[in-house]
C-alpha cells in the first residue's frame, strides 16, 4: 500500500466517523424527549467506563475518556438549544431532508425508515415535527402518504414544494470515464433513464437515493456513482459528476409539514379530506359549492376507500383560511353533503412553515 493509498483510507474512515456523529447527535436529541433532565451523571459515568474498558492497543484509555467526554459535552450543548425535531423518510441527504430544512432551517432533521414512522413519532410526541411527500408532478399522488392523512390526528402546518434535481454523484478519486453503474431508488432510475441510456451507464436499484450516496462513500465499489440530491454531495464529501440529469427539469415533489396543533395564525391554503355518498352528481354539487363563492382549488385527488373500495374518498386543497368569511359557509354546508369531511388544516402557502 502507497502513501496515497493510506490516505485515501484515512479520509475514508474520518467521513464514517463523521456521519457516526452526526447519527449519534440525532439520537442524543430525540433522547431529551423521554427525559426530564438533560445532565445524567451515572448514564456518562457508565459510557465513559464502558469506553475504557475496550481493549484498544493504539488508543490510550485517557485519549478514550477524553474523546468521548468532549462528544458528551457537545451533545449536552445541542440539547440545551433544543431544536425543534423534524422527522423524515429516508436517509440524511433525501428530498425530504432538503424539504424539512427549507422549512425548518434551524430545526434538527432526523431520518425515519418508514412514513409510517414519521406520522407515529410526531403522534406520540418523540419529534415535534414531520414532514412528507404529498404528491410528485410526474408520479401523481404518493399513495401510502394520502392514506396516512386519512387517519391520523396530525394537522398540516405549512407546505415546500421542491425541485427533484437528480445529480451523478462520485467518489474524489472515482474517474468519471471509469464509471459503468449507477445506484440509487429505482423511480430516480427511472427518472434519469435518458441520461442513463445515452452514457451507457447500467442502473443499479437501491433502496433510498440518499442511501445510494452513503453507500459509495462508505464502500466506495470500483466504476460506481449514484443519483442523489446535491445535499449529498455535501454531507457524504462527494463529487458532483453531473447536475441536472433527469429527463424533466420540471420534476417537482410538493411535502406537507405535520403537527400535532394546527398552525396558529391565518392560513393561505386549506386541505380537507371529504367522502360523498356514492350518488350520481354528488361530487359535482359539493365542487359547485366552492366555484359560487369563488374559491380557488389548488388540488383534487381521489383514492377508493378502504372500508369500501367501490366508493372513493377525495383530497381538496383550495385557497384561503378555513375561518375565512368565503370560506366557512362552504364548509358547513358540506357537512351536510358529505358522509364525512376531515380538515387536515389551515396553512402558509410554498415554503413556510410554524
Amino acid at each position: 500500500m502507497e502513501l496515497k493509498d493510506i490516505r485515501r483510507n484515512i479520509d475514508k474512515i474520518d467521513r464514517e466517523l463523521l456521519v457516526l456523529l452526526q447519527e449519534r447527535m440525532g439520537l442524543a436529541l430525540r433522547s431529551t424527549k423521554f427525559k426530564e433532565t438533560i445532565s445524567d451523571t451515572q448514564r456518562e459515568e457508565e459510557l465513559l467506563a464502558k469506553a475504557e474498558r475496550l481493549n484498544l492497543d493504539l488508543v490510550e484509555r485517557s485519549f478514550t475518556r477524553q474523546l468521548l467526554r468532549s462528544i458528551i459535552e457537545e451533545s449536552k450543548r445541542l440539547q440545551k438549544k433544543e431544536p425543534l425535531l423534524v422527522a423524515f423518510q429516508g436517509e440524511h441527504g433525501a428530498y425530504g431532508d432538503v424539504a424539512a430544512r427549507k422549512l425548518i432551517p434551524d430545526g434538527a432533521c432526523i431520518p425515519c425508515l418508514e412514513f409510517i414512522d414519521v406520522f407515529r413519532g410526531v403522534e406520540e410526541g418523540h419529534f415535534d415535527l414531520g414532514v412528507v411527500p404529498v404528491e410528485n408532478s410526474l408520479e401523481g399522488a404518493v399513495t401510502q402518504v394520502n392514506d396516512l392523512l386519512t387517519t391520523t390526528d396530525l394537522k398540516v402546518i405549512g407546505e415546500a414544494r421542491i425541485r427533484v434535481n437528480h445529480c451523478l454523484l462520485a467518489t474524489e478519486v472515482t474517474d468519471y470515464r471509469d464509471i459503468r453503474m449507477v445506484y440509487s431508488h429505482p423511480q430516480a432510475l427511472a427518472q434519469c433513464r435518458g441520461f442513463l441510456m445515452r452514457n451507457h451507464l447500467e442502473p443499479r436499484p437501491y433502496y433510498d437515493t440518499a442511501g445510494a450516496a452513503k453507500m459509495l462513500a462508505r464502500e466506495n465499489p470500483r466504476a460506481a456513482a449514484a443519483i442523489a440530491s446535491a445535499l449529498c454531495a455535501e454531507l457524504y464529501d462527494l463529487e458532483i459528476i453531473k447536475e441536472g440529469i433527469e429527463d424533466e427539469p420540471s420534476n417537482m415533489t410538493r411535502f406537507l409539514l405535520m403537527a400535532r396543533d394546527p398552525y396558529g395564525k391565518r392560513g393561505e391554503k386549506t386541505s380537507i379530506i371529504f367522502v360523498t355518498p356514492h350518488e350520481s352528481g354528488r361530487l359535482h354539487a359539493v365542487l359547485q359549492l366552492f366555484a359560487e363563492a369563488g374559491i380557488n382549488l389548488t388540488r383534487i385527488a381521489s383514492m377508493p376507500l378502504r372500508s369500501d373500495p367501490d366508493n372513493y374518498c377525495f383530497f381538496l386543497d383550495f385557497e384561503g383560511d378555513e375561518n375565512d368569511a368565503a370560506v366557512k359557509p362552504v364548509l358547513e354546508k358540506m357537512e351536510g353533503m358529505t358522509i364525512s369531511l376531515k380538515r387536515l388544516g389551515s396553512y402558509p402557502a410554498n415554503g413556510t412553515g410554524c
